[in-house]
């Protein structure tokens, strides 16, 4: 955890709520994130995490609740405390057709960065995105990962304190995914702060120093990602597939943990998981694999496994 929690919160909630006609879509929410930390919210969908982050930004208006960002009153002072933030929407909303060069220059307009000015940054911010070698090409030239790349380094044109993202790697493949979260994290090392929704755990795990979990508009949990995984689960968990897995699962003793059974898959939550797997050892026809709590358990532990419509 950053020592940024000894400072002034970057962004302050306090019980934020927002209705759409008789539908409480946010419901009483509290959030503090602070300086040069990543923070993430994680959820559902439909868990209202989208219409927090529109709030944050001073995009729609709260139904109420107290709002600040950057020392802002929002939604009062939204357009000023814009002019500080970076975003990175969850689909790319790049210009077809302009080139790599000219989307960075364009945006930068909106700022009322000159174009002189954006000289000097823009030969930096093409060499973050790792794209110097297609500075003059156009979008449809590019890769999704380059276009998601391009996109983030638009997102830093204003030399933002804060950079929110809604799903930054939704989409990519592995590799590109990893060169994503490589350039997030040198952000964080020059001490800009991070706000971003996934839907990848794995992401939240490695690169959030805090994350809140939230459904049906309100937050169920906010710690780290390994207090909360110390905190909600049980340290081992033993994944069992297979023919005959719920009848080996009826046979194991009581209070030798917590057994969920999820289709043709049994999931033993343990302290320790020697016994389980001798039991299994003489279980040739049973599939199984042993691993470390996650934050992915924590989630699912705390939303519930119900499919949720996109």
């Amino acid at each position: 955890m950053h020592s940024s929690e000894q400072k002034a919160p970057l962004i302050s909630a306090r019980g934020l709520v927002k209705y759409y006609g008789e539908t409480v879509v946010v419901n009483g929410v509290d959030l503090v994130v602070y300086p040069g930390e990543c923070f993430g919210l994680l959820g559902p969908n439909g868990a209202g995490k989208t219409t927090t982050l529109r709030m944050l930004m001073g995009g729609i208006m709260p139904t109420g609740g107290e709002l600040t960002v950057l020392g802002y009153d929002i939604p009062a002072e939204a357009r000023a405390m814009r002019a500080k933030v970076g975003l990175v929407p969850q689909h790319d909303n790049l210009d077809p057709d302009f080139t790599v060069r000219e989307n960075l220059l364009c945006y930068a307009r909106y700022f009322g960065i000159s174009d002189k000015t954006m000289a000097g940054r823009i030969d930096d911010l093409l060499a973050y995105a790792n794209l110097t070698h297609k500075a003059n090409a156009r979008i449809p030239e590019l890769s999704g990962g380059m276009q998601r790349r391009l996109t983030l380094a638009r997102a830093l044109v204003n030399q933002p304190e804060l950079v929110v993202l809604d799903e930054p790697t939704t989409g990519l493949d592995p590799q590109a995914r990893h060169v994503i979260w490589q350039r997030l994290r040198s952000l964080l090392a020059r001490g800009t702060t991070l706000l971003l929704t996934t839907h990848y755990m794995e992401e939240a795990q490695r690169l959030c120093d805090r994350i809140a979990i939230m459904d049906a508009g309100r937050i169920l949990a906010v710690d780290s990602p390994r207090a909360l995984i110390a905190r909600h689960i049980e340290p081992v968990v033993v994944e069992v597939r297979g023919d005959g897995a719920h009848a080996w699962a009826q046979g194991l003793p009581n209070g030798l943990g917590r057994i969920e059974e999820v289709g043709e898959t049994v999931f033993c939550y343990l302290q320790d998981d020697h016994f389980v797997r001798d039991t299994l050892r003489q279980r040739m026809e049973l599939e199984y694999l042993s691993r470390p709590a996650n934050l992915e358990d924590v989630f699912l532990k705390l939303t519930g496994r119900d499919l949720r419509d996109a």
